[in-house]
């Protein structure tokens, strides 16, 4: 009996940490200076990198090092139709939950970082 409430539990626990893959999302992304991010690498200005917010994050699972949401990749476009597909490296935690933080590199192929913060932007994971 033991053994089928942990199977339960572990079962059902694997659930809530299945985020939606192919769901298009939709919020900001602003800029920030990438460093050591919450997948344990080092990443610079010039790399295609992303933060996502923490609750998306998370929603793949407890850990940081080695969550499974690390290195997967995202496309997102901005309003004018100006694409990027960056790394996902680190999380964000003032973002909302679809918010993206996108490397200096990153926002630059979307638009003018004078603009700083732009709104409406679509992504999805590839």
């Amino acid at each position: 009996m033991l053994f089928i409430i942990i199977a339960a539990f572990a079962f059902f626990a694997t659930l809530a940490y299945s985020a939606p893959v192919v769901q298009p999302h939709s919020g900001d992304a602003t800029f920030f200076r990438p460093a050591v991010g919450a997948c344990g690498d080092t990443n610079t200005v010039a790399d295609l990198v992303v933060a996502v917010s923490f609750d998306f994050f998370h929603s793949f699972g407890p850990q940081t090092n080695g969550n499974p949401i690390c290195d997967r990749k995202i496309q997102a476009t901005a309003p004018g139709g100006k694409t990027v597909t960056v790394t996902i490296k680190d999380k964000c935690a003032a973002c909302a939950q679809f918010d993206i933080d996108l490397s200096p590199a990153a926002f630059d192929q979307l638009a003018d970082r004078s603009v700083g913060r732009l709104h409406r932007v679509k992504w999805h994971l590839l």
